[in-house]
């Protein structure tokens, strides 16, 4: 795994050094890796505010924390697996439309330089061309298991358009893949894939179960972004990219959920069954993204590849119980 220094290779610590950073979302997966990224480049100021002081879906909270701010990268995000989308779509599009809609105002009427909007892959169609390319995120509706989150999220695009076409803001946004690594959210309730796999295998071999069970039929293929290249991507973006058409982050790593399931059991060193479940959903049918804008516009590639990615996350969790 390459370290600090090296992932800093190329970014441009000049662009930050008069930089007063907000972070939303900075105590988050991805948020913490950002700001870890963010202080070894220097910026004047890095601000993360936490929940329990501030409320991002009240606009006065929003109002507070952007003010003397010169860039925001707006990662809050009410955010988690099929069945919590399921569970709560209300919520997920309430809490993620609120969140954006009074970031990117307040921060256009503090004057903020720049805006980073993080959207989501669950915004694109259900039924999309396989590798996803930007130009085709309005050409369907999303899969609806996790269409109110998504569609919510969406809506930061439209706002980014409208508010650099009506005002000169400079607001940009990022589709990142599904993200995985250490410091991922394990909770069996709100868990993407690969940490609840990585915890159903797990407890699974310490409880000498026969089998584990895989919600779906195993069938889809996901693409899958480790956390700290996602990280980075997101600050060669903030540096390097300033136009209103939307831009892929992704690794163009596609995999069946039968083949990581297969991968975790053998990482974890679980021997037991792997059985589906076809009586839940499978969510939609193939991710992989092209990611050739992000390459072109400011340099973006991933670089820790899947295997390596995966046994970090398996090792970083095993820590942890």
């Amino acid at each position: 795994m390459k370290n600090k220094d090296q992932r800093l290779n190329n970014l441009d610590q000049q662009f930050w050094k008069d930089q007063r950073v907000l972070v939303t979302g900075g105590g988050g997966f991805l948020g913490s890796q950002v700001v870890e990224l963010l202080k070894t480049v220097l910026p004047q100021e890095i601000r993360v505010p936490r929940s329990k002081d501030y409320d991002l879906r009240q606009q006065s909270d929003c109002a507070e924390v952007v003010k003397d701010i010169t860039l925001v990268i707006h990662l809050a995000a009410n955010v988690g697996g099929i069945g919590y989308n399921q569970t709560h779509p209300g919520k997920l599009f309430y809490d993620n439309l609120l969140m954006g809609v009074h970031m990117m105002e307040e921060a256009r009427k503090a004057k903020v330089a720049k805006f980073v909007a993080i959207g989501t892959i669950c915004a694109y169609p259900k039924f999309t061309p396989v590798p996803f390319k930007e130009e085709n995120l309005w050409n369907g509706y999303p899969e609806e298991t996790n269409a109110p989150y998504g569609l919510a999220k969406k809506m930061l695009l439209v706002q980014a358009q409208a508010y650099r076409q009506e005002y000169g803001f400079n607001a940009i946004f990022l589709l990142p893949v599904n993200l995985y690594g250490p410091g991922d959210n394990f909770d069996p309730e709100s868990s993407h894939v690969i940490p609840a796999l990585i915890r159903k295998f797990v407890e699974a071999k310490q409880n000498k179960a026969k089998q584990v069970t895989v919600w779906g039929t195993g069938n889809p293929t996901r693409e899958f972004l480790y956390v700290t290249d996602a990280a980075r991507g997101i600050l060669l973006a903030s540096e390097k990219y300033n136009s209103p058409e939307p831009v892929n982050l992704g690794s163009s790593f596609e995999i069946s959920i039968k083949d990581l399931a297969t991968k975790i059991k053998d990482q974890v060193g679980f021997e037991g069954k792997i059985v589906f479940d076809t009586t839940k959903p499978d969510g939609q049918p193939r991710r992989k993204l092209d990611v050739s804008r992000a390459r072109d516009e400011f340099g973006f590639v991933s670089e820790v590849g899947f295997e390596e990615g995966l046994k970090e996350t398996v090792k970083w969790f095993k820590r942890t119980i």
